[in-house]
């Protein structure tokens, strides 16, 4: 599963990912002495520990290809970051997908209420473009709204929100494989796009030299999904911090369900190879890419 070398690199990258994210929901989220103050603590619920960022370590590791500075690197994955825990927030909803638990905790809604985890995941939306138009971000304007639209678009009706809608459609509509695929590159996949790019964005690098990178994104998404169908199937729910066969019971279509679980684990290892075959241009650089994508079909929660 995981190349020779490859998990000390990522283990390392992990954790320093996950401590820096940690360290700057916390100084963006300190809780103010009036009645806000729920909201607040709402969203460093949701937002701080828990998860391993592979979202914010994705942005990192394609920045790293073009020396970005890890500071731009950081916030961009920061903000990638309160999108999906946005996301998150809403999908657990009792109007989306009911879950009482999130990251090995209770979910917003039955850790405060609906109205309050409503607002907090709204906030965090919002955090998420006020992170990348700041200077600090990058100096250059125009790289910054090159991040912004892109991220509007990879989160709105043509990416993440579009594919929840035809999630939903499918509690009531049977899907074939074409269908979910094409729902779940947008549910899961337009973000680890746009995660992929920030780096080529940050670096400058211009649109026709992305292709690649492109590639590897489609192709690591759908081998993450197809991970997350097979944990779904025969993982466990501790370790996985969440509720494990809903899409089973609610009788919809996975990939898994679809092709069966051998077919599945070979079609996953078969993307996470092509994954890495668009990266054939890159040496040492592009280690922490080739690592994740091991990892994307190694995991177990």
């Amino acid at each position: 599963m995981m190349t020779a070398g490859a998990a000390p690199i990522l283990d390392s990258a992990i954790r320093s990912v996950a401590e820096a994210i940690d360290r700057q929901f916390d100084l963006l989220l300190t809780i103010p002495e009036d009645s806000r103050a729920r909201l607040y603590d709402a969203m460093r619920h949701s937002a701080i520990g828990g998860g391993k960022r592979m979202r914010p370590l994705l942005v990192k590791a394609s920045a790293d290809l073009f020396a970005v500075s890890e500071l731009s690197a950081l916030r961009v994955g920061l903000a990638i970051e309160c999108i999906h825990v946005y996301s998150l927030v809403h999908d657990d909803l009792p109007a989306m997908d009911n879950d009482d638990m999130r990251r090995g905790k209770p979910s917003a809604h039955k850790a405060y209420d609906e109205a309050t985890a409503i607002l907090s995941g709204d906030c965090l939306h919002d955090l998420a473009f006020t992170v990348l138009v700041e200077e600090t971000t990058h100096p250059d304007p125009f790289v910054r709204c090159e991040l912004v639209k892109a991220l509007a678009l990879a989160s709105g009706p043509a990416g993440m929100a579009g594919g929840q809608m035809m999630d939903l459609v499918a509690e009531t509509q049977p899907f074939d494989l074409g269908a979910v695929t094409r729902m779940q590159q947008l549910k899961t996949g337009a973000l680890i796009d746009f995660c992929v790019e920030a780096g080529a964005i940050l670096g400058r690098i211009p649109p026709e030299g992305r292709t690649h990178l492109h590639g590897y994104a489609r192709d690591l998404g759908l081998a993450f999904q197809i991970a997350d169908d097979l944990m779904d199937v025969d993982g466990d729910p501790e370790r996985a911090g969440k509720t494990l066969g809903k899409d089973e019971a609610a009788g919809k279509a996975t990939f898994v369900s679809l092709m069966g679980v051998d077919r599945a684990r070979d079609q996953a290892r078969a993307l996470i190879d092509q994954a890495k075959s668009h990266l054939r241009g890159y040496g040492q650089e592009a280690d922490l890419l080739r690592a994740i994508a091991d990892f994307a079909i190694a995991r177990d929660c």
